[in-house]
């Protein structure tokens, strides 16, 4: 782990993304995103870990938590209290990463867009292409929608086919 914090013009999630990444990998897990968010008056560090061989169970995430602090608390990348949680993707997980969209090509997505596009902010259909944070989905209807991954409120997998109430 030397040289994590060498570059002082690292954000919080790429510092702790390089003392998570060995740890994960060590225990048979894969680091799937860290994030570090201000909820109300709180911040919370989220580590989130998946597993290609089963589901995330209880005890990986315990596991990553108590192996994780002790680095945390000798690198000190974090100069505010926060609380640590360790958790895995969940259902409908958010793809925000170059390889989370590349292991999911072919599966079914849902768009949220920052703003509408062609009068909607939301799509689902399939995930054709990603390159370099161009995506293409291809419709239901046939046609091929293809934006940039900034202009995404999120991605996330279609695990139950799409939104509470579709347009």
């Amino acid at each position: 782990m030397e040289g994590i914090m060498a570059e002082k013009k690292k954000n919080t999630v790429s510092v702790v993304w390089d003392i998570a990444k060995p740890i994960a990998d060590e225990l048979g897990l894969q680091l799937w995103d860290v994030r570090f968010l201000k909820e109300g008056v709180n911040w919370y560090l989220r580590i989130i870990i998946d597993r290609d061989d089963r589901p995330v169970d209880i005890d990986d995430c315990v596991n990553m938590s108590h192996a994780i602090d002790e680095p945390l608390d000798r690198y000190d990348p974090i100069d505010r209290s926060y609380s640590l949680q360790v958790q895995s993707p969940g259902i409908e997980r958010e793809l925000t990463r170059d390889f989370h969209f590349e292991k999911y090509l072919g599966e079914k997505v849902m768009v949220k867009f920052i703003r509408a596009v062609n009068g909607k902010r939301e799509y689902k259909g399939t995930l054709a292409s990603y390159d370099n944070g161009d995506i293409k989905v291809s419709l239901e209807n046939g046609e091929v929608l293809e934006f940039n991954k900034k202009d995404t409120s999120w991605v996330k997998l279609d695990d139950f086919g799409g939104f509470e109430k579709d347009e």
